[in-house]
C-alpha cells in the first residue's frame, strides 16, 4: 500500500510546482535568489501537500480499516448465517426423512391393517356360513337328539348321550372291522381253493416233469463221480512225478555241492558262494576244471576234465 500512495503524491507534487512556476512573473528577480525561492516555495508547497496528502491518507487508512472490520464482521455473520442456514436446512432434510419414514410406516400399517380386516372380514363370512350350517344340522338332527334323550332314560349303564353316542361309534366300528376281516378271510380261503385245484391239475405233470429232471440230476452225478476219480488219479500222478523230480533235484543239488566243496578243499580256500546257489556252485566247478589241467577224484570216482568248447 505505501508504494503506490508515494508515487501519487510524487506525480501530484511535480505537476502543482511546473504550474506555479509558469504562472508567475519572474523578470524582475535575480535567476538565484528566483530558483533559491523557487526550492524553498517548492519544499513548503510540498510539505504542506505531504501533510495534508498524509492526513487524507490516514484518514482514507483509518475509514478502510474500518471498513475492513466492518467486512470482517460481516463476513463473520454471514458464516453464522451459513452455518445456521446449512444447520436448518440439515434439520428440515432430517425431518422431512422422518415424515416421509412415519408416513411409508403409516401407509404399510394402514395396508397391513386393511389386509388383516379383508382377512377377519372373510374369515366372520365364513364363521357365520359355518354357524348356519351347523343351525340347519342342529334343526335337521333335533328328533334324533329327542329319541337318544329317551334312550337313555330306558338304559341306566349311560348316564350322558355323549357315553351312549361313542359306545354306538365303538360298536360300528368293531363291526366294521369284523366285517372287513370276514371278506379278507374270504378272499383268501377263495385263493386257496382256486390254488388246490390247480394243484389237483397239474400235480401230475409236475411229478412227471420232477421224475425226469431226477434222472438227468443222477447222469450228471455220475458224470461228475467219473470226471473227480479222473482228475484225482491224474492229481495223484502229477504229485508222485513231482515227488520224483524233486528227489531227484535234491540229489543233483546235493551233488554240485559236494563238487563244490571238493574244488575249494582242492584249492585250498573257503567256499564263499551260499549252499542254496547250485547255479554258482556249478560254475565254479566248472571253472576250476578248466583252469587245472588233473581230474578231481569224489571218493572213488574220477571227475573228468571239462573241455573249454564245454566251458
Amino acid at each position: 500500500m505505501a508504494v503506490p500512495w508515494e508515487k501519487y503524491f510524487r506525480l501530484a507534487l511535480q505537476k502543482k510546482l511546473s504550474t506555479k512556476i509558469q504562472g508567475q512573473n519572474v523578470d524582475h528577480v535575480p535567476p538565484p535568489l528566483l530558483r533559491l525561492l523557487e526550492k524553498r516555495q517548492e519544499l513548503v508547497d510540498a510539505d504542506q501537500g505531504l501533510q495534508a496528502q498524509k492526513e487524507v491518507f490516514q484518514t482514507m487508512q483509518a475509514s478502510l480499516k474500518q471498513r475492513w472490520e466492518q467486512l470482517e464482521q460481516k463476513e463473520q455473520e454471514l458464516k453464522g448465517s451459513f452455518v445456521r442456514f446449512e444447520k436448518f436446512l440439515q434439520d428440515a432434510e432430517a425431518r422431512r426423512s422422518r415424515a416421509l419414514r412415519r408416513a411409508a410406516e403409516e401407509r404399510q400399517l394402514a395396508g397391513r391393517r386393511e389386509a388383516e380386516a379383508l382377512r377377519l372380514r372373510a374369515q366372520l363370512e365364513e364363521l357365520q356360513r359355518e354357524r348356519a350350517r351347523l343351525q340347519r344340522l342342529l334343526w335337521r338332527l333335533e328328533p334324533c337328539a329327542r329319541l337318544l334323550g329317551q334312550v337313555l332314560e330306558q338304559l341306566p349303564e349311560f348316564q350322558e348321550v355323549p357315553e351312549l353316542v361313542a359306545r354306538f361309534d365303538g360298536l360300528a366300528d368293531t363291526q366294521a372291522a369284523l366285517r372287513l376281516t370276514e371278506r379278507q378271510r374270504l378272499a383268501e380261503l377263495e385263493e386257496a381253493r382256486a390254488r388246490l385245484r390247480r394243484l389237483r391239475d397239474t400235480w401230475q405233470d409236475e411229478l412227471l416233469r420232477q421224475g425226469q429232471r431226477r434222472a438227468q440230476l443222477l447222469e450228471q452225478l455220475e458224470a461228475a463221480r467219473e470226471r473227480t476219480l479222473h482228475w484225482e488219479s491224474k492229481c495223484i500222478q502229477i504229485q508222485n512225478t513231482a515227488a520224483e523230480k524233486t528227489l531227484l533235484l535234491g540229489h543233483t543239488r546235493m551233488a554240485a555241492l559236494n563238487l563244490f566243496q571238493l574244488v575249494c578243499q582242492h584249492q585250498r580256500r573257503p567256499p564263499a558262494l551260499d549252499i542254496e546257489d547250485t547255479e554258482g556252485q556249478l560254475e565254479q566247478v566248472r571253472i576250476s576244471l578248466y583252469v587245472t589241467s588233473s581230474p578231481l577224484r569224489v571218493g572213488n570216482i574220477m571227475v573228468p576234465e571239462i573241455p573249454p568248447s564245454l566251458g
